[in-house]
């Protein structure tokens, strides 16, 4: 999970650039999914090489700016990640259960033995 600590220092740079003002839901969706696409743009044109090893910290850098458009979109709208994360891993669990999904990629409408 996000540590308190690193959420803190995020929302402080923020909060020392005055920016809190910028910080609609509409532009911090729309910042967070652009740098998802920034993300998926390191995978652009690699043909069979799908880990594309050379570019880790590129995507460590994507991921980092997601993950701080993520903290900020959630802290305008008052929401606590890990308790938002440990709340859908519980609806993951009960619609992916290990005995119906273990090796599958199926959708869980698809699996036998799910309660649907």
């Amino acid at each position: 999970m996000i540590s308190d600590d690193v959420i803190k220092k995020v929302i402080k740079f923020r909060d020392d650039r005055d920016w809190r003002q910028f910080h609609n839901g509409k532009d911090l969706a729309i910042s967070l999914n652009l740098e998802a696409s920034e993300l998926l743009e390191i995978f652009q044109w690699s043909g069979a090489d799908l880990s594309v090893p050379e570019k880790i910290e590129a995507m460590k850098e994507e991921l980092a700016d997601i993950m701080m458009y993520t903290i900020l979109f959630a802290d305008r709208y008052n929401i606590d990640l890990n308790e938002a994360l440990e709340k859908k891993l519980e609806k993951n669990n009960n619609k992916y259960p290990v005995s119906a999904a273990k090796g599958k990629k199926d959708k869980y409408t698809e699996l036998k033995d799910v309660k649907k």
